[in-house]
């Protein structure tokens, strides 16, 4: 039988009791266990007790620190509000959708919201730019609905991770570095340029959320992530300029960067 002491674990960055069994604080987003303990099974040959007899005295004798008052919404070692919904995230999806349907219902409204030649007062473009995912018809609409796809799940996934992490400010950061930054490096290396698409604000978001678990490769540490997976999508994002049109490739390395150059000083600070 468990003693009452292995019932929680404290997390070192924010002093809240959490289950033994996840390696993720739910509060702050700190690690608390590289792996997560394995279920002791009863020793070999030791007699079993009928199940009325565990139960009660499993509720009579168990001894040790006892978890606080649980508030509305709660579950012991997890909290309601720890797993808030990722709103920047959820908006930034929303808007990519949106435009893409309004490009797709009137071709025209993707002119007035693409990088399309010099910026000059156009100071909006750079930030819209990155939700425009369609082209002017035919088989370019398929490839935006393609783009979209690749880049939703981008930032679908890695920002909602992200933004459960660390909080919504880092994802709107990135969104300006890496979406909108992106598309301002693509303006100036490029007189005559024609950019559009998410791919730059996808590939910051991944790249920042995987700055911890590279850092734990690179060291020859355990990691919880799924390194692999990532991999593939970092690629399927970073070659999609070759298949569909005005995606710049510059937009894209410039988000990887940002998101690399973001993510390492969060992974420092929530390894300490």
């Amino acid at each position: 039988m468990a003693r009452g002491a292995d019932l929680f674990v404290v997390c070192k960055n924010c002093g809240s009791e959490v289950s033994p069994y996840v390696t993720e604080c739910p509060y702050c987003g700190h690690r608390v266990k590289k792996r997560a303990p394995k279920i002791e099974r009863a020793a070999t040959g030791a007699v079993r007790e009928p199940r009325r007899a565990r139960r009660g005295r499993a509720t009579t004798t168990v001894r040790g620190p006892r978890l606080g008052r649980l508030r509305p919404g709660e579950i012991p070692g997890l909290r309601a509000d720890g797993l808030g919904k990722p709103w920047v995230t959820m908006l930034l999806v929303a808007a990519c959708f949106g435009v893409y349907l309004a490009s797709v219902l009137k071709p025209t409204v993707a002119d007035h919201l693409v990088i399309f030649g010099a910026i000059g007062h156009d100071w909006w473009r750079p930030f819209t730019a990155p939700f425009v995912h369609t082209g002017s018809g035919g088989i370019s609409v398929f490839a935006g609905g393609a783009l979209q796809l690749a880049t939703m799940i981008g930032i679908g996934i890695y920002g909602w991770l992200l933004e459960r992490r660390h909080g919504p400010l880092v994802v709107v950061v990135l969104y300006l570095l890496a979406g909108a930054g992106g598309m301002v490096v693509e303006a100036q290396l490029d007189p005559t340029p024609i950019a559009l698409g998410a791919n730059g604000l996808a590939l910051g978001l991944l790249c920042a959320w995987a700055m911890p678990d590279l850092l734990a490769w690179r060291h020859d540490e355990d990691w919880d992530g799924d390194l692999l997976g990532t991999g593939v999508i970092a690629a399927v994002l970073l070659l999609l300029p070759l298949a569909v049109p005005h995606v710049s490739a510059v937009a894209g390395v410039t988000g990887a960067v940002a998101g690399l150059v973001v993510g390492y000083p969060l992974a420092r600070l929530s390894a300490r």
